[in-house]
C-alpha cells in the first residue's frame, strides 16, 4: 500500500539547472542511499548537482536558505528523523517541515521533500532506495525538486 497512489517517476531535462542537495547525516547508511540515489536522479536529467551534508534534518532549512540565496535553482532536502521516547520527534518533524515549506514559499525556489518521518529504522529503510527497499524518497525528493524548477521557469519567463 505504501506507493498507492504515487505519480510515475518521469525524468525531466534538467540540463542549466543548479541544484544542491542538503542532506542530514543521522542514520548514515539510510541518509547516504537518499543522497546517492538523489544524486544519480539530478546527474541523469543532465542537471549540474552539489551535495551539502549537514549534521541532522533540523539543519536542512538553514543550510537549504543559503543554498537558494547562493543561486541554486532548487534544493532536494534530505533526511531521516526516526521516532523516539520523547516529544522531540514532533517537535523537529514540524520545525523542518514547516521551515523548509516557510523558505519555499518566501524564495518561489522549490524544495523536494525528501525528510523521512518515520517510527522506526525499518520503515526508513522500506523508504530509502536500500536494496530490498519498496521505494526511494531520493529520487522522488529529486523528481520534485526538478520538475518544479523547470516549470517555475516556464512561469517566470
Amino acid at each position: 500500500m505504501m506507493n498507492e497512489g504515487s505519480p510515475t517517476q518521469i525524468q525531466p531535462d534538467g540540463f542549466g539547472l543548479n541544484i544542491a542537495i542538503v542532506a542530514g547525516t543521522w542514520h548514515t547508511e539510510i541518509a547516504e542511499s537518499l543522497i546517492n540515489s538523489a544524486s544519480s536522479f539530478c546527474d541523469a536529467s543532465g542537471a549540474q548537482v552539489k551535495v551539502f551534508r549537514v549534521p541532522g534534518s533540523f539543519e536542512v532549512p538553514l543550510a537549504a536558505s543559503a543554498a537558494l540565496d547562493a543561486g541554486f535553482d532548487a534544493v532536494v532536502a534530505l533526511g531521516v528523523i526516526i521516532k523516539g521516547d520523547t516529544p522531540h520527534f514532533d517537535y523537529v518533524s514540524s520545525g523542518v517541515t514547516q521551515g523548509l515549506m516557510n523558505l519555499m514559499l518566501a524564495t518561489k525556489k522549490p524544495i523536494g521533500f525528501g525528510i523521512l518521518t518515520c517510527d522506526n529504522i525499518a520503515q526508513a529503510k522500506v523508504r530509502s532506495g536500500l536494496p530490498g527497499s519498496t521505494s526511494d524518497k531520493g529520487v522522488e525528493a529529486a523528481s520534485a525538486a526538478l520538475q518544479m524548477a523547470l516549470l517555475i521557469k516556464e512561469l517566470v519567463k
